[in-house]
């Protein structure tokens, strides 16, 4: 994991690599105004850099789930990832092929998304259910550190979007 100016984050990925499982971890900051996720935390910088932007172009079920509905979401094998992200060749590549992508609010607005990668299959209810839990348990400190980092990341745009 990289070094991210706040430990919620290494906390939170430490806590899940335990239960549900983690082979790639990212913290995305939900900006509203220009509808981007900004990578605030990644177990992968070479792969996945820290700071770096997309536009949100995935699918409306996604955006609709996480963003307006505030709930997670679940892709439990490749088929279902290729639906949402236009990366999958990579998240192949590095041996997931499931995510669980969980909200984190404050004051009832989405502040960001946490991205939860596994193998192919590895990802289930049971696994959304511990996940979502172990996030919510955490939200305060989750939500304070995605505000915070508009403060410590640098900003840039890449193409990829786990």
């Amino acid at each position: 994991m990289t070094q991210d100016p706040n430990p919620a984050f290494q906390e939170i990925y430490e806590h899940l690599r335990r239960e549900p499982g983690v082979i790639l971890f990212t913290a995305l900051r939900w900006l509203p105004g220009p509808s981007v996720l900004r990578r605030v935390s990644t177990s992968h910088p070479v792969d996945y850099p820290l700071g770096a932007e997309k536009s949100v172009e995935i699918s409306e079920g996604w955006l609709d789930t996480v963003i307006a509905n505030q709930r997670p979401f679940l892709a439990p094998d490749a088929a279902a990832l290729a639906e949402v992200f236009t990366d999958v060749a990579l998240i192949q590549s590095l041996g997931c092929g499931a995510v669980i992508n969980i909200p984190v609010t404050s004051h009832g607005e989405v502040v960001g998304v946490l991205a939860l990668l596994d193998a192919e299959g590895q990802y289930t209810g049971h696994s959304l259910d511990a996940a979502s839990a172990a996030v919510s348990a955490a939200s305060e400190r989750l939500a304070a550190a995605f505000i915070d980092s508009d403060q410590t990341i640098t900003t840039g745009k890449d193409a990829v979007l786990p």
